[in-house]
């Protein structure tokens, strides 16, 4: 059965739920009944779906950058601040690490999972990729040549490449069976900002192959004409699969913020989630548009996104220390075409 289609235009908030300090990662649980979130404070939450029911737990010695589920729907892995990967029984009355790992010097700034649930890969300020062995946490390959902090990547649901984006917007294509370094996707015009505050500032902080494969999405900022005041708008932009080259530029006009993360949604839209001195933004665009057909504001800056199971849903978690869920209104069914009368 086809997954029913999300309506972005009636998006709207069904729940939220506040923690006790600033909220910075999200993802939903496989099943859909939950969805964790991460803290300031370097805890943990649970929250029950629609109840709001919490469960919360100390996890890093640090911030914890990402979130992420394997496949058999109980582990859970968050990349810290503090050099660590750690596993959890998210799933148990009160969630404990069941292993931790030293992956990165420094910042781990994003996790992705594979299609089959095998494999996840890393990325972090050591300008370091890699590819993990799910079942055992053990390092199976290093992807290095990136010069700045990588913030983002993407497993190919094909399983055979790995994509990363950089501080400078570097977006790379590696190959997973040798580690090689396929091509370059260059976001670096719009992605990394003038230095003339003597700062780097910028970044692809969000990837994804859209489901046709026709285009590769990224997100972040540009016309960051005062990084130290926080002045820069947030912006999509999408890459041709076959050439690598990009295709089309879609900013945030007039929206103070950076695109954090983007998901493509089962209409074919792309959805992204802005947040900045601006306020917070859910954008959405089709592929064939530089403008996004509809913006919908949110109460407060958003730094994270994540896609229900369901496709119908998006969670983001806010500064003002609210975890929110968004609902897409189902797409009324095409009508039933009327047979010829012979």
């Amino acid at each position: 059965m086809a997954a029913t289609k999300a309506d972005p235009k009636k998006v709207h908030v069904a729940h939220q739920w506040k923690h006790g300090s600033p909220l910075i990662a999200c993802c939903f649980s496989p099943d859909g009944k939950y969805v964790f979130t991460s803290g300031q404070d370097y805890a943990l939450q649970r929250w029950e779906i629609p109840s709001g029911k919490k469960v919360e737990w100390k996890a890093h010695d640090s911030w914890v950058r990402d979130i992420v589920f394997l496949h058999d729907g109980r582990t859970m892995i968050t990349a810290g601040c503090d050099d660590k990967l750690i596993f959890w029984d998210a799933m148990a009355e009160k969630p404990k690490a069941i292993r931790t790992v030293v992956a990165h010097k420094g910042w781990i700034r994003n996790l992705s999972v594979a299609a089959d649930g095998k494999t996840f890969a890393s990325a972090g300020n050591d300008r370091l990729v890699k590819l993990w062995d799910a079942t055992n946490g053990k390092l199976i390959r290093t992807f290095s040549g990136h010069k700045l902090d990588v913030y983002s990547t993407f497993l190919h649901p094909n399983g055979k490449t790995v994509y990363s984006g950089d501080q400078g917007g570097d977006i790379r294509e590696w190959t997973i069976a040798d580690g090689k370094l396929q091509r370059k996707f260059q976001g670096g015009e719009v992605l990394l900002t003038n230095n003339t505050q003597g700062v780097r500032y910028g970044g692809v902080r969000g990837l994804a192959v859209s489901p046709d494969n026709k285009y590769l999405a990224a997100c972040g900022l540009h016309k960051a004409t005062n990084p130290l005041g926080a002045v820069n708008e947030p912006i999509a932009l999408l890459f041709d699969m076959k050439t690598n080259k990009k295709v089309r530029s879609q900013p945030g006009s007039g929206i103070k913020g950076i695109g954090w993360q983007l998901s493509w949604l089962n209409d074919g839209s792309l959805a992204v989630a802005s947040g900045g001195s601006g306020g917070g933004y859910l954008l959405f665009w089709r592929p064939d548009s530089d403008k996004e057909f509809h913006r919908f504001k949110l109460p407060d800056t958003a730094r994270d996104m994540d896609l229900h199971p369901d496709g119908l849903q998006l969670a983001t978690v806010h500064y003002d220390r609210h975890v929110r869920i968004h609902k897409l209104t189902p797409k009324p069914p095409a009508p039933k075409k009327k047979a010829k009368k012979k």
